[in-house]
């Protein structure tokens, strides 16, 4: 009776019993309460062990364990969802039902300048832009309303939904696959080329003072108060098409966007806050009926071109500080929508790729007919040293392998790097048209 091999027949089914379950019972005990073995769990997560039939599961204890554990997942979700197996086997995030989708619509593009292979951008909602404000609504000039990254969350027009990213959007898509730059000009186009060439001159009568800082040349606050002082004769060209507007003091709606999409004069910076204001410029022009659908193409490839020509040449001129930078982790130290609207010009360009920006030869004959081009030549111009040192984002995007992804993925960017950014938002404007809601 004092060996196992002379136990009693029950003693010894006893034995047995216990050296097949014996495992089995350990492996359970260990992945409910973790002694030793894997990543600690939360407490809520607990609970009871599953005991599986006992069959050879690996060589190894650990992998056993994660085998169990993954079982045990399985059957709690089988149970609590009640999903089928093959859906268990996919569920990887929060089991809830997706919320309901508006009806998508495709835009409807201008007759002029339309092009066979346009890039679509489906926009909920309609298609046009919502009514204008009646021209009683012009009683004060707009004013500044975030402070906080809560309010920066409750921006508008950061919903796909709402006008002002739209119509950024529809710009872009105005000029997918565009070659020419020759457009029929309506009188807003007129306009606004007119008003800045006008302030060209300007800057060649105001030259730099001597100065020994890198950057803020105070001459350019002299350009700045001439700008302001002769703002509200700038736009009358524009508003007496529509006499109402004028009536109504349209002007004090639109003065403060023109004179912050030029740069801030006490900082004497200028960054992509400011090219906001000037894309809001043309989104409030856009609202009240005076650009039309078919001035799309022409607001893009002859009006915004000319815009980014004068800051290019105020920022040389007058050495304006990069207001809101990221150094080498941005695309350029001030602009960024020429790169969106240059991407999605060169959609389904035959030969053109964006690897194309590493071949100067393509750069220097291409840089005046594709605003990307001109936009990473300028940077090239202003850095010095290896580009893909100086600027990184411009280097990794020249590997994506076509230039939607490269127009889709930048328009992602502008709206998590520029509209969602508190230092860059918190100087922007609301008034009539652009109403903080």
């Amino acid at each position: 009776m004092g060996r196992v091999g002379t136990w009693p027949w029950g003693l010894g089914f006893v034995w047995d019993l216990l050296m097949m379950c014996g495992p089995i019972i350990v492996l359970n005990f260990v992945t409910v309460f973790r002694i030793g073995v894997g990543p600690s769990i939360p407490p809520r997560k607990r609970s009871l062990p599953i005991l599986f039939p006992f069959v050879p599961l690996s060589d190894s204890p650990k992998k056993d364990v994660l085998i169990l554990e993954s079982r045990h997942r399985l059957l709690r979700r089988r149970r609590r969802h009640q999903l089928s197996s093959c859906e268990a086997h996919t569920v990887n995030t929060r089991l809830t039902s997706p919320p309901s989708l508006p009806r998508v619509r495709p835009i409807r593009y201008p007759a002029v300048n339309a092009q066979p292979n346009l890039l679509h951008h489906p926009l909920s909602g309609p298609t046009t832009l919502s009514v204008p404000p009646s021209p009683s609504s012009f009683s004060c000039a707009p004013t500044k309303q975030i402070s906080s990254p809560t309010t920066v969350a409750r921006l508008p027009f950061l919903r796909r939904w709402t006008p002002l990213p739209r119509l950024r959007r529809r710009l872009s898509s105005s000029v997918a696959a565009s070659r020419s730059r020759l457009l029929p000009l309506g009188p807003t186009v007129t306009s606004l080329l007119s008003l800045l060439e006008t302030l060209i001159p300007i800057a060649d009568e105001i030259p730099p003072l001597p100065h020994s800082a890198r950057y803020g040349n105070p001459a350019f606050r002299l350009w700045h108060e001439k700008l302001e002082s002769s703002a509200g004769s700038l736009l009358l060209p524009l508003l007496q098409q529509n006499q109402e507007l004028v009536d109504a003091g349209a002007v004090i709606e639109l003065v403060p966007y023109l004179l912050d999409s030029f740069g801030n004069p006490s900082r004497i910076d200028y960054g992509t806050g400011h090219e906001t204001n000037f894309a809001a410029f043309l989104f409030c022009l856009a609202r009240l009926d005076l650009i039309k659908e078919q001035d799309y193409p022409a607001i893009v490839l002859r009006v915004f071109v000319k815009y980014v020509d004068l800051m290019r040449k105020l920022q040389l001129q007058y050495c304006l500080e990069p207001a809101g930078s990221h150094g080498v982790w941005g695309l350029d130290d001030y602009h960024f929508l020429p790169f969106i609207f240059g991407s999605a010009q060169l959609i389904d360009h035959k030969y053109m790729k964006p690897k194309s920006i590493h071949n100067e030869d393509v750069l220097e004959n291409f840089e005046k007919e594709y605003m990307y081009l001109a936009a990473v030549a300028f940077v090239k111009k202003v850095k010095k040293g290896v580009f893909a040192e100086h600027s990184p984002m411009l280097d990794d995007i020249s590997g994506v392998p076509n230039w939607a992804k490269v127009n889709s993925g930048l328009l992602k960017m502008y709206k998590a790097e520029v509209l969602e950014k508190v230092p860059i938002m918190q100087h922007f404007l609301f008034g009539s048209i652009i109403k903080w809601e």
